[in-house]
Protein backbone atom coordinates (compact mmCIF):
# COMPACT_ATOMS: atom_id res chain seq x y z
CA UNK A 1 0.00 0.00 0.00
CA UNK A 2 1.58 3.51 -0.96
CA UNK A 3 1.78 6.08 1.63
CA UNK A 4 -0.91 7.89 0.20
CA UNK A 5 -3.09 5.46 0.67
CA UNK A 6 -1.60 4.65 3.67
CA UNK A 7 -2.83 8.68 4.69
CA UNK A 8 -6.38 7.95 3.55
CA UNK A 9 -6.58 4.41 5.20
CA UNK A 10 -6.19 6.52 8.27
CA UNK A 11 -9.14 8.46 8.18
CA UNK A 12 -11.04 5.47 7.07
CA UNK A 13 -9.90 2.94 9.63
CA UNK A 14 -13.18 2.30 10.94
CA UNK A 15 -14.57 0.99 7.96
CA UNK A 16 -16.52 -2.10 8.71
CA UNK A 17 -16.07 -5.46 6.69
CA UNK A 18 -19.72 -6.64 6.70
CA UNK A 19 -20.14 -5.32 2.98
CA UNK A 20 -17.50 -7.84 1.62
CA UNK A 21 -19.04 -7.81 -1.75
CA UNK A 22 -18.34 -3.81 -2.16
CA UNK A 23 -14.33 -4.53 -1.06
CA UNK A 24 -13.98 -7.78 -3.33
CA UNK A 25 -14.46 -5.44 -6.32
CA UNK A 26 -11.66 -3.18 -6.38
CA UNK A 27 -9.58 -1.06 -3.59
CA UNK A 28 -9.51 2.23 -2.75
CA UNK A 29 -6.82 4.58 -4.22
CA UNK A 30 -6.71 8.32 -3.53
CA UNK A 31 -4.03 10.98 -3.91
CA UNK A 32 -3.14 13.41 -1.36
CA UNK A 33 -3.72 16.71 -2.72
CA UNK A 34 -2.83 18.51 -0.10
CA UNK A 35 -3.84 22.18 1.63
CA UNK A 36 -6.06 24.40 -0.68
CA UNK A 37 -6.90 27.73 -0.14
CA UNK A 38 -9.81 29.96 -1.99
CA UNK A 39 -12.21 32.85 -2.18
CA UNK A 40 -15.30 31.88 -0.68
CA UNK A 41 -18.85 32.23 -1.67
CA UNK A 42 -20.64 32.06 1.36
CA UNK A 43 -19.02 34.98 3.24
CA UNK A 44 -17.65 36.88 0.34
CA UNK A 45 -14.47 37.90 2.40
CA UNK A 46 -12.61 38.56 -1.11
CA UNK A 47 -9.25 36.85 -0.27
CA UNK A 48 -8.04 33.35 -0.45
CA UNK A 49 -9.82 32.61 3.34
CA UNK A 50 -11.35 29.03 2.85
CA UNK A 51 -9.05 26.67 3.96
CA UNK A 52 -9.40 22.82 3.14
CA UNK A 53 -7.82 19.80 2.62
CA UNK A 54 -7.72 17.41 -0.66
CA UNK A 55 -7.43 14.09 -1.66
CA UNK A 56 -8.00 12.85 -5.47
CA UNK A 57 -9.66 9.38 -5.40
CA UNK A 58 -9.11 7.41 -8.78
CA UNK A 59 -11.53 4.55 -6.83
CA UNK A 60 -13.57 4.58 -3.55
CA UNK A 61 -15.20 1.58 -2.01
CA UNK A 62 -18.72 2.50 -0.36
CA UNK A 63 -17.31 1.65 2.88
CA UNK A 64 -14.44 3.52 3.03
CA UNK A 65 -16.51 6.54 1.89
CA UNK A 66 -18.85 6.19 4.39
CA UNK A 67 -16.02 5.85 6.74
CA UNK A 68 -14.42 9.23 5.22
CA UNK A 69 -18.04 11.38 5.32
CA UNK A 70 -18.16 10.08 8.94
CA UNK A 71 -14.99 12.08 9.47
CA UNK A 72 -16.32 15.23 8.02
CA UNK A 73 -15.20 14.48 4.23
CA UNK A 74 -17.28 14.84 0.95
CA UNK A 75 -16.93 14.50 -2.77
CA UNK A 76 -17.40 16.92 -5.50
CA UNK A 77 -16.78 14.41 -8.76
CA UNK A 78 -13.54 12.77 -7.41
CA UNK A 79 -12.50 15.59 -5.28
CA UNK A 80 -11.91 14.42 -1.57
CA UNK A 81 -12.14 17.41 0.22
CA UNK A 82 -12.54 18.54 4.11
CA UNK A 83 -12.54 21.60 6.04
CA UNK A 84 -9.68 22.64 8.28
CA UNK A 85 -11.96 23.68 10.85
CA UNK A 86 -9.40 26.11 13.00
CA UNK A 87 -8.47 28.13 10.32
CA UNK A 88 -10.80 28.56 7.60
CA UNK A 89 -13.04 31.28 7.36
CA UNK A 90 -16.48 29.20 7.11
CA UNK A 91 -16.38 25.92 9.33
CA UNK A 92 -18.55 23.59 7.71
CA UNK A 93 -20.12 20.79 9.57
CA UNK A 94 -21.14 17.32 8.86
CA UNK A 95 -25.10 16.83 9.58
CA UNK A 96 -27.24 14.25 9.27
CA UNK A 97 -30.74 12.72 9.89
CA UNK A 98 -32.22 9.30 11.23
CA UNK A 99 -34.83 8.73 8.87
CA UNK A 100 -37.33 7.04 11.12
CA UNK A 101 -37.03 9.65 13.44
CA UNK A 102 -38.04 12.64 11.18
CA UNK A 103 -40.77 14.77 11.94
CA UNK A 104 -41.99 17.45 9.26
CA UNK A 105 -42.50 20.50 9.57
CA UNK A 106 -45.73 22.27 8.80
CA UNK A 107 -43.89 24.12 6.12
CA UNK A 108 -42.60 20.89 4.64
CA UNK A 109 -46.01 19.50 4.88
CA UNK A 110 -47.21 21.97 3.38
CA UNK A 111 -44.80 21.52 0.30
CA UNK A 112 -45.63 17.84 -0.21
CA UNK A 113 -49.61 18.91 -0.04
CA UNK A 114 -48.83 21.99 -2.96
CA UNK A 115 -47.35 19.16 -5.03
CA UNK A 116 -50.51 16.66 -4.31
CA UNK A 117 -52.78 19.29 -5.26
CA UNK A 118 -50.95 20.28 -8.27
CA UNK A 119 -50.83 16.57 -9.62
CA UNK A 120 -54.50 16.22 -8.83
CA UNK A 121 -55.31 19.49 -10.93
CA UNK A 122 -56.77 21.47 -8.08
CA UNK A 123 -53.95 23.74 -7.96
CA UNK A 124 -55.14 26.30 -10.07
CA UNK A 125 -52.08 28.56 -11.13
CA UNK A 126 -54.59 31.12 -12.01
CA UNK A 127 -56.67 31.59 -8.77
CA UNK A 128 -56.15 32.53 -4.77
CA UNK A 129 -55.67 28.58 -4.14
CA UNK A 130 -51.84 29.32 -5.22
CA UNK A 131 -51.76 31.09 -1.99
CA UNK A 132 -52.17 29.15 1.21
CA UNK A 133 -53.58 28.73 4.59
CA UNK A 134 -50.10 30.36 5.91
CA UNK A 135 -49.67 33.13 3.42
CA UNK A 136 -46.63 31.06 1.16
CA UNK A 137 -47.86 32.19 -2.65
CA UNK A 138 -47.10 31.29 -5.67
CA UNK A 139 -46.46 33.11 -9.38
CA UNK A 140 -49.14 34.95 -9.02
CA UNK A 141 -46.85 37.05 -6.49
CA UNK A 142 -43.36 36.31 -7.88
CA UNK A 143 -41.68 38.67 -5.57
CA UNK A 144 -43.16 36.64 -2.57
CA UNK A 145 -42.65 32.94 -4.40
CA UNK A 146 -38.78 34.07 -4.81
CA UNK A 147 -38.33 35.06 -1.04
CA UNK A 148 -35.12 33.16 -0.63
CA UNK A 149 -33.79 33.71 -3.78
CA UNK A 150 -31.47 36.96 -4.08
CA UNK A 151 -33.98 38.57 -6.73
CA UNK A 152 -33.72 41.63 -7.05
CA UNK A 153 -29.95 41.49 -6.32
CA UNK A 154 -29.98 39.14 -9.35
CA UNK A 155 -32.05 41.86 -11.45
CA UNK A 156 -30.54 44.42 -10.46
CA UNK A 157 -26.73 42.93 -12.10
CA UNK A 158 -28.05 41.76 -15.65
CA UNK A 159 -29.33 45.73 -15.90
CA UNK A 160 -25.73 46.35 -14.95
CA UNK A 161 -24.67 44.07 -17.66
CA UNK A 162 -27.06 45.45 -20.23
CA UNK A 163 -25.44 48.82 -19.34
CA UNK A 164 -21.84 47.57 -20.32
CA UNK A 165 -23.36 45.64 -23.32
CA UNK A 166 -24.77 49.33 -24.47
CA UNK A 167 -21.65 50.59 -24.33
CA UNK A 168 -19.32 48.25 -25.69
CA UNK A 169 -22.14 48.38 -28.90
CA UNK A 170 -21.61 52.22 -28.52
CA UNK A 171 -24.98 52.62 -27.42
CA UNK A 172 -23.54 54.58 -24.27
CA UNK A 173 -20.55 56.68 -24.18
CA UNK A 174 -18.01 54.71 -22.37
CA UNK A 175 -16.13 57.90 -21.49
CA UNK A 176 -18.51 57.99 -17.76
CA UNK A 177 -18.79 55.93 -14.61
CA UNK A 178 -22.62 55.39 -14.31
CA UNK A 179 -24.53 54.68 -11.18
CA UNK A 180 -25.05 51.04 -10.45
CA UNK A 181 -29.07 50.24 -11.27
CA UNK A 182 -31.03 49.51 -8.52
CA UNK A 183 -34.60 47.65 -8.73
CA UNK A 184 -37.51 48.31 -6.20
CA UNK A 185 -40.95 46.34 -5.89
CA UNK A 186 -44.13 48.37 -6.77
CA UNK A 187 -47.04 48.17 -4.35
CA UNK A 188 -50.38 46.53 -4.66
CA UNK A 189 -52.46 49.72 -5.09
CA UNK A 190 -49.70 50.94 -7.94
CA UNK A 191 -49.95 47.46 -9.68
CA UNK A 192 -52.44 48.08 -12.18
CA UNK A 193 -51.23 51.12 -13.67
CA UNK A 194 -49.81 51.70 -17.27
CA UNK A 195 -50.80 47.71 -17.54
CA UNK A 196 -52.65 45.63 -20.11
CA UNK A 197 -54.66 43.03 -19.39
CA UNK A 198 -54.09 40.71 -16.75
CA UNK A 199 -50.88 41.40 -16.15
CA UNK A 200 -49.49 43.10 -12.74
CA UNK A 201 -46.51 45.30 -12.56
CA UNK A 202 -44.21 43.97 -10.23
CA UNK A 203 -40.68 46.14 -9.86
CA UNK A 204 -39.28 48.50 -12.04
CA UNK A 205 -36.25 50.65 -12.05
CA UNK A 206 -35.51 54.08 -12.57
CA UNK A 207 -31.79 53.67 -13.85
CA UNK A 208 -32.05 55.58 -17.23
CA UNK A 209 -33.16 58.52 -15.03
CA UNK A 210 -29.87 58.58 -13.27
CA UNK A 211 -27.76 57.72 -16.42
CA UNK A 212 -29.49 60.49 -18.14
CA UNK A 213 -28.76 62.72 -15.49
CA UNK A 214 -24.87 61.64 -15.36
CA UNK A 215 -24.40 62.30 -19.12
CA UNK A 216 -25.80 65.74 -18.63
CA UNK A 217 -23.84 66.64 -15.96
CA UNK A 218 -20.48 65.25 -17.79
CA UNK A 219 -21.95 67.02 -21.27
CA UNK A 220 -22.47 70.58 -19.59
CA UNK A 221 -18.63 70.61 -19.28
CA UNK A 222 -17.64 69.50 -22.29
CA UNK A 223 -20.12 71.92 -24.08
CA UNK A 224 -18.87 74.99 -22.19
CA UNK A 225 -15.33 74.41 -23.73
CA UNK A 226 -16.62 73.24 -26.97
CA UNK A 227 -18.91 75.42 -28.12
CA UNK A 228 -18.65 74.81 -31.76
CA UNK A 229 -19.95 70.95 -31.31
CA UNK A 230 -23.31 72.41 -29.30
CA UNK A 231 -25.18 70.88 -32.37
CA UNK A 232 -23.96 67.17 -31.73
CA UNK A 233 -24.07 67.63 -28.25
CA UNK A 234 -27.74 68.43 -28.30
CA UNK A 235 -28.33 65.34 -30.58
CA UNK A 236 -26.88 63.49 -28.25
CA UNK A 237 -28.94 64.86 -25.35
CA UNK A 238 -31.48 63.77 -27.79
CA UNK A 239 -30.55 60.23 -28.03
CA UNK A 240 -29.49 60.04 -24.14
CA UNK A 241 -33.23 61.07 -22.40
CA UNK A 242 -34.11 58.58 -19.97
CA UNK A 243 -37.20 57.23 -22.61
CA UNK A 244 -34.27 55.87 -25.24
CA UNK A 245 -31.91 54.94 -22.74
CA UNK A 246 -35.02 52.62 -21.16
CA UNK A 247 -35.47 51.47 -24.61
CA UNK A 248 -32.31 49.98 -25.56
CA UNK A 249 -31.59 48.57 -21.64
CA UNK A 250 -34.81 46.96 -21.75
CA UNK A 251 -33.65 44.89 -25.70
CA UNK A 252 -31.10 43.69 -23.82
CA UNK A 253 -33.36 41.90 -20.97
CA UNK A 254 -35.32 39.99 -22.49
CA UNK A 255 -33.51 36.58 -21.62
CA UNK A 256 -33.45 37.97 -18.30
CA UNK A 257 -37.36 38.52 -17.61
CA UNK A 258 -37.89 35.32 -20.10
CA UNK A 259 -36.04 32.90 -17.39
CA UNK A 260 -38.05 34.55 -14.58
CA UNK A 261 -41.65 34.38 -16.33
CA UNK A 262 -41.84 37.81 -16.47
CA UNK A 263 -42.60 40.62 -19.18
CA UNK A 264 -40.22 43.42 -19.58
CA UNK A 265 -41.10 46.90 -21.00
CA UNK A 266 -39.83 50.46 -21.03
CA UNK A 267 -42.33 52.84 -19.94
CA UNK A 268 -41.62 56.73 -20.04
CA UNK A 269 -38.05 56.35 -18.55
CA UNK A 270 -38.96 53.34 -16.24
CA UNK A 271 -37.53 50.03 -16.58
CA UNK A 272 -40.62 47.81 -15.49
CA UNK A 273 -41.04 43.86 -14.96
CA UNK A 274 -44.82 42.70 -15.37
CA UNK A 275 -46.47 39.33 -14.45
CA UNK A 276 -46.71 37.03 -17.82
CA UNK A 277 -49.37 34.83 -18.29
CA UNK A 278 -46.87 32.72 -20.47
CA UNK A 279 -45.68 31.64 -17.31
CA UNK A 280 -48.81 29.80 -16.54
CA UNK A 281 -49.21 28.04 -20.26
CA UNK A 282 -45.78 26.75 -19.53
CA UNK A 283 -46.83 24.32 -16.76
CA UNK A 284 -50.62 24.05 -17.49
CA UNK A 285 -49.28 22.62 -21.13
CA UNK A 286 -46.76 20.22 -20.22
CA UNK A 287 -48.75 17.39 -21.95
CA UNK A 288 -47.45 19.08 -25.05
CA UNK A 289 -43.91 19.48 -24.52
CA UNK A 290 -41.45 16.88 -25.65
CA UNK A 291 -41.59 13.58 -23.80
CA UNK A 292 -38.38 12.13 -22.44
CA UNK A 293 -36.14 9.93 -24.33
CA UNK A 294 -36.07 6.19 -23.18
CA UNK A 295 -33.68 5.69 -20.17
CA UNK A 296 -32.24 2.51 -18.70
CA UNK A 297 -32.90 3.38 -15.31
CA UNK A 298 -34.89 1.72 -12.50
CA UNK A 299 -38.56 3.63 -11.70
CA UNK A 300 -40.13 4.46 -8.34
CA UNK A 301 -43.14 6.42 -7.84
CA UNK A 302 -42.96 8.83 -4.88
CA UNK A 303 -46.12 10.08 -4.80
CA UNK A 304 -50.00 9.26 -5.08
CA UNK A 305 -51.80 9.13 -8.20
CA UNK A 306 -54.50 12.31 -8.51
CA UNK A 307 -58.09 11.21 -7.46
CA UNK A 308 -60.46 10.08 -9.20
CA UNK A 309 -62.15 12.69 -10.69
CA UNK A 310 -62.70 13.07 -14.74
CA UNK A 311 -63.43 16.96 -14.58
CA UNK A 312 -59.73 17.93 -12.97
CA UNK A 313 -56.42 17.62 -15.08
CA UNK A 314 -54.33 14.97 -13.38
CA UNK A 315 -51.13 15.25 -14.31
CA UNK A 316 -48.43 12.32 -13.94
CA UNK A 317 -45.30 12.18 -11.45
CA UNK A 318 -42.47 9.76 -12.25
CA UNK A 319 -38.71 9.54 -10.07
CA UNK A 320 -36.22 7.25 -11.70
CA UNK A 321 -33.46 6.29 -9.79
CA UNK A 322 -30.26 5.51 -12.50
CA UNK A 323 -26.93 5.06 -12.03
CA UNK A 324 -24.64 8.28 -12.81
CA UNK A 325 -24.03 8.91 -16.12
CA UNK A 326 -24.18 11.60 -18.56
CA UNK A 327 -27.56 12.44 -20.49
CA UNK A 328 -27.90 15.46 -22.82
CA UNK A 329 -31.32 16.22 -21.37
CA UNK A 330 -30.30 16.41 -17.57
CA UNK A 331 -27.11 18.45 -18.70
CA UNK A 332 -29.67 20.62 -21.00
CA UNK A 333 -31.96 21.07 -17.51
CA UNK A 334 -28.41 21.89 -15.79
CA UNK A 335 -27.25 24.59 -17.75
CA UNK A 336 -31.13 26.17 -17.95
CA UNK A 337 -31.03 25.86 -13.92
CA UNK A 338 -27.58 27.33 -13.48
CA UNK A 339 -28.09 30.35 -15.65
CA UNK A 340 -31.44 31.17 -14.48
CA UNK A 341 -30.86 30.37 -10.79
CA UNK A 342 -27.21 31.01 -9.83
CA UNK A 343 -26.73 33.59 -12.53
CA UNK A 344 -23.75 31.90 -14.57
CA UNK A 345 -22.93 32.56 -17.71
CA UNK A 346 -23.47 30.21 -20.65
CA UNK A 347 -19.76 30.18 -20.84
CA UNK A 348 -19.48 28.80 -17.41
CA UNK A 349 -21.51 25.97 -17.39
CA UNK A 350 -19.41 23.70 -19.69
CA UNK A 351 -20.35 20.43 -20.65
CA UNK A 352 -16.84 19.21 -19.36
CA UNK A 353 -17.08 20.63 -15.85
CA UNK A 354 -20.49 19.29 -15.35
CA UNK A 355 -19.30 15.96 -16.19
CA UNK A 356 -16.25 16.36 -13.61
CA UNK A 357 -18.60 17.93 -11.05
CA UNK A 358 -22.09 15.45 -11.53
CA UNK A 359 -20.97 12.47 -13.53
CA UNK A 360 -17.41 11.29 -12.60
CA UNK A 361 -17.30 9.23 -9.26
CA UNK A 362 -14.77 7.27 -8.09
CA UNK A 363 -17.08 5.28 -6.17
CA UNK A 364 -17.01 1.05 -7.13
CA UNK A 365 -20.27 0.25 -7.41
CA UNK A 366 -22.22 -2.56 -5.31
CA UNK A 367 -24.55 -4.51 -7.43
CA UNK A 368 -27.51 -6.21 -5.16
CA UNK A 369 -28.15 -9.66 -4.80
CA UNK A 370 -31.15 -11.41 -4.44
CA UNK A 371 -31.88 -12.37 -0.55
CA UNK A 372 -29.08 -10.50 0.65
CA UNK A 373 -30.68 -7.85 3.10
CA UNK A 374 -27.00 -5.92 3.24
CA UNK A 375 -27.70 -3.88 0.17
CA UNK A 376 -30.74 -2.53 -1.07
CA UNK A 377 -32.40 -3.61 -4.48
CA UNK A 378 -30.53 -0.40 -6.05
CA UNK A 379 -27.24 -1.43 -5.04
CA UNK A 380 -24.29 1.05 -3.79
CA UNK A 381 -22.79 3.50 -5.65
CA UNK A 382 -23.35 7.23 -7.03
CA UNK A 383 -27.07 7.79 -8.52
CA UNK A 384 -29.37 10.29 -10.32
CA UNK A 385 -32.87 10.79 -9.14
CA UNK A 386 -34.96 12.32 -11.99
CA UNK A 387 -38.35 13.60 -11.31
CA UNK A 388 -40.71 13.71 -13.99
CA UNK A 389 -44.31 15.37 -14.22
CA UNK A 390 -46.11 14.77 -17.76
CA UNK A 391 -42.86 12.97 -18.96
CA UNK A 392 -41.13 16.28 -18.63
CA UNK A 393 -38.12 16.16 -16.58
CA UNK A 394 -38.22 18.81 -14.01
CA UNK A 395 -35.81 17.91 -11.54
CA UNK A 396 -32.14 15.25 -10.62
CA UNK A 397 -31.12 14.81 -8.03
CA UNK A 398 -27.18 13.58 -7.42
CA UNK A 399 -27.11 11.11 -4.38
CA UNK A 400 -24.42 8.43 -3.43
CA UNK A 401 -26.10 5.34 -1.65
CA UNK A 402 -24.31 3.93 0.96
CA UNK A 403 -24.09 1.57 3.70
CA UNK A 404 -25.62 3.59 6.43
CA UNK A 405 -27.08 6.62 4.29
CA UNK A 406 -28.26 8.20 1.43
CA UNK A 407 -25.95 11.53 0.76
CA UNK A 408 -27.91 14.09 -0.97
CA UNK A 409 -24.98 16.00 -2.96
CA UNK A 410 -26.63 18.25 -5.46
CA UNK A 411 -29.72 19.11 -6.91
CA UNK A 412 -30.65 21.11 -9.97
CA UNK A 413 -34.36 22.09 -11.17
CA UNK A 414 -36.51 23.28 -13.81
CA UNK A 415 -37.04 27.11 -13.26
CA UNK A 416 -40.67 27.23 -14.81
CA UNK A 417 -41.56 25.05 -11.60
CA UNK A 418 -40.03 27.02 -9.10
CA UNK A 419 -43.30 27.29 -7.21
CA UNK A 420 -43.41 23.60 -5.96
CA UNK A 421 -40.03 24.11 -3.79
CA UNK A 422 -38.40 21.19 -5.26
CA UNK A 423 -35.16 21.36 -3.33
CA UNK A 424 -37.43 20.95 -0.43
CA UNK A 425 -40.07 18.33 -2.35
CA UNK A 426 -36.96 16.39 -3.55
CA UNK A 427 -35.29 16.13 0.54
CA UNK A 428 -38.47 14.48 1.52
CA UNK A 429 -38.65 12.14 -1.18
CA UNK A 430 -34.81 11.35 -0.12
CA UNK A 431 -35.31 10.81 3.53
CA UNK A 432 -38.75 8.49 2.53
CA UNK A 433 -36.76 6.63 0.31
CA UNK A 434 -34.04 5.94 3.15
CA UNK A 435 -37.01 5.02 5.57
CA UNK A 436 -38.53 2.64 2.78
CA UNK A 437 -35.44 0.98 1.98
CA UNK A 438 -34.69 -0.34 5.37
CA UNK A 439 -36.90 -3.46 4.80
CA UNK A 440 -34.01 -4.16 2.23
CA UNK A 441 -30.87 -2.70 3.96
CA UNK A 442 -31.17 -2.61 7.78
CA UNK A 443 -27.77 -0.43 8.05
CA UNK A 444 -29.08 2.03 5.91
CA UNK A 445 -30.79 4.49 7.91
CA UNK A 446 -29.55 8.00 7.63
CA UNK A 447 -29.77 10.91 5.46
CA UNK A 448 -26.28 12.98 4.80
CA UNK A 449 -27.43 16.80 4.02
CA UNK A 450 -23.74 17.62 3.46
CA UNK A 451 -22.24 20.59 4.73
CA UNK A 452 -24.01 22.81 7.06
CA UNK A 453 -22.36 26.00 7.53
CA UNK A 454 -23.99 28.34 10.74
CA UNK A 455 -22.61 31.55 9.93
CA UNK A 456 -24.07 31.48 6.29
CA UNK A 457 -27.74 31.90 6.36
CA UNK A 458 -28.37 30.25 2.97
CA UNK A 459 -27.62 26.65 4.84
CA UNK A 460 -29.15 27.17 7.31
CA UNK A 461 -32.56 25.41 5.92
CA UNK A 462 -30.78 21.93 6.13
CA UNK A 463 -30.85 22.18 10.17
CA UNK A 464 -35.50 22.37 9.19
CA UNK A 465 -34.83 18.43 8.86
CA UNK A 466 -35.42 17.44 12.42
CA UNK A 467 -34.31 16.19 14.68
CA UNK A 468 -30.80 16.59 12.94
CA UNK A 469 -27.03 16.27 14.28
CA UNK A 470 -23.87 17.71 13.39
CA UNK A 471 -20.75 15.92 13.45
CA UNK A 472 -17.67 17.45 15.96
CA UNK A 473 -14.61 16.88 14.16
CA UNK A 474 -12.31 16.53 17.09
CA UNK A 475 -13.26 13.58 18.60
CA UNK A 476 -15.56 12.53 15.26
CA UNK A 477 -18.86 12.65 17.80
CA UNK A 478 -22.39 13.16 16.38
CA UNK A 479 -23.66 16.32 18.75
CA UNK A 480 -27.71 16.47 18.49
CA UNK A 481 -28.25 19.88 16.42
CA UNK A 482 -30.36 21.61 19.61
CA UNK A 483 -27.00 21.21 21.83
CA UNK A 484 -24.94 22.91 18.60
CA UNK A 485 -27.46 26.03 18.03
CA UNK A 486 -26.65 28.06 21.11
CA UNK A 487 -22.78 28.05 20.93
CA UNK A 488 -22.61 28.01 17.12
CA UNK A 489 -24.73 31.82 18.12
CA UNK A 490 -21.68 32.64 19.75
CA UNK A 491 -18.29 31.30 17.75
CA UNK A 492 -18.12 30.12 14.53
CA UNK A 493 -16.27 27.13 15.48
CA UNK A 494 -16.28 25.40 18.62
CA UNK A 495 -15.50 21.74 19.81
CA UNK A 496 -19.20 20.30 19.89
CA UNK A 497 -18.10 16.95 21.61
CA UNK A 498 -17.09 19.56 24.71
CA UNK A 499 -20.48 19.99 25.22
CA UNK A 500 -22.31 17.07 24.50
CA UNK A 501 -24.27 15.24 27.49
CA UNK A 502 -25.44 11.86 27.68
CA UNK A 503 -29.15 12.79 27.76
CA UNK A 504 -28.75 15.10 25.04
CA UNK A 505 -29.93 18.60 27.18
CA UNK A 506 -27.92 21.65 26.47
CA UNK A 507 -25.32 22.55 28.86
CA UNK A 508 -26.12 25.35 30.78
CA UNK A 509 -24.91 28.95 29.83
CA UNK A 510 -22.19 29.58 32.29
CA UNK A 511 -20.20 26.40 31.08
CA UNK A 512 -20.17 28.24 27.62
CA UNK A 513 -19.07 31.34 29.21
CA UNK A 514 -16.19 29.31 31.08
CA UNK A 515 -15.15 27.96 27.81
CA UNK A 516 -15.10 31.23 25.91
CA UNK A 517 -12.45 32.42 28.46
CA UNK A 518 -9.53 29.28 27.64
CA UNK A 519 -7.15 30.10 25.43
CA UNK A 520 -6.79 29.37 22.23
CA UNK A 521 -4.11 27.33 22.71
CA UNK A 522 -5.99 25.16 25.77
CA UNK A 523 -9.19 25.13 23.38
CA UNK A 524 -7.47 22.95 20.16
CA UNK A 525 -4.68 21.53 22.01
CA UNK A 526 -4.75 17.52 20.44
CA UNK A 527 -7.05 18.15 17.51
CA UNK A 528 -7.12 15.97 14.59
CA UNK A 529 -3.63 15.97 12.62
CA UNK A 530 -5.79 15.63 9.13
CA UNK A 531 -7.76 18.26 7.59
CA UNK A 532 -10.12 18.49 4.54
CA UNK A 533 -12.63 20.63 2.78
CA UNK A 534 -15.21 23.08 1.57
CA UNK A 535 -18.51 22.95 0.69
CA UNK A 536 -20.83 20.64 -1.91
CA UNK A 537 -22.21 22.07 -4.73
CA UNK A 538 -19.71 23.29 -7.08
CA UNK A 539 -18.03 23.30 -10.32
CA UNK A 540 -14.12 21.82 -10.60
CA UNK A 541 -11.80 22.79 -13.23
CA UNK A 542 -8.59 20.75 -13.65
CA UNK A 543 -6.23 22.23 -11.15
CA UNK A 544 -2.51 22.16 -11.22
CA UNK A 545 -0.18 21.97 -7.66
CA UNK A 546 1.73 24.50 -6.31
CA UNK A 547 4.52 24.18 -3.98
CA UNK A 548 5.08 26.45 -0.95
CA UNK A 549 7.17 26.78 1.57
CA UNK A 550 6.19 23.95 3.92
CA UNK A 551 3.18 22.88 2.01
CA UNK A 552 1.03 22.18 -1.25
CA UNK A 553 -1.81 24.45 -2.08
CA UNK A 554 -3.84 24.40 -4.84
CA UNK A 555 -4.52 28.12 -6.62
CA UNK A 556 -7.80 29.50 -5.99
CA UNK A 557 -7.78 30.17 -9.65
CA UNK A 558 -7.75 26.92 -10.71
CA UNK A 559 -10.49 25.23 -8.64
CA UNK A 560 -13.72 26.31 -8.44
CA UNK A 561 -16.05 25.03 -5.57
CA UNK A 562 -19.84 24.56 -5.03
CA UNK A 563 -22.07 27.19 -4.87
CA UNK A 564 -24.64 27.17 -1.75
CA UNK A 565 -27.99 25.47 -3.08
CA UNK A 566 -31.19 26.70 -1.44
Amino acid sequence: MSEKKKKMGSEASSSSSSHSNSNSSGDSVVDDVGQCRSSCDYCKSGGRTSISHRLWARSLTVDDYQALLDRGWRRAGCLLYKPEMETTCCPSYTIRLKSTDFVPSKEQRRVLKRMQRFLDGTLDKSSDDLKDSSGDSQPGNLEEKYKTEPLIPHMESQIDKAVHVCIGGGDLSSDFQFPRASVKKVAPAKRKLSTQGSEDLLFTSSISFQIAATLRRQRKDVEHEKSSELGAGERGQAADTPKVIAEKLGSHLNSLAESLGLLVRACNGHINFYSSERRVAVVSNQNESKQSSSRSCSKESFSSTAHENPELKRRTFEAHLKRASFDPEEYSLYRRYQISVHNDSPDEVAESSYRRFLVDTPLIFVPPSSGDLTVPPCGFGSFHQQYLIDGRLVAVGVIDILPKCLSSKYLFWDPDFAFLSLGKYSSLQEIRWVAQNQVHCPSLQYYYLGYYIHSCSKMRYKAAYRPSELLCLLRYQWVPFDVAKPLLDRKRYIVLSDFATQNGEPLPLSTLENYEEETDEQRFHGSNDIFVGEDEDEEMDEFNYEDSDDELVVESSDIKLPKAED
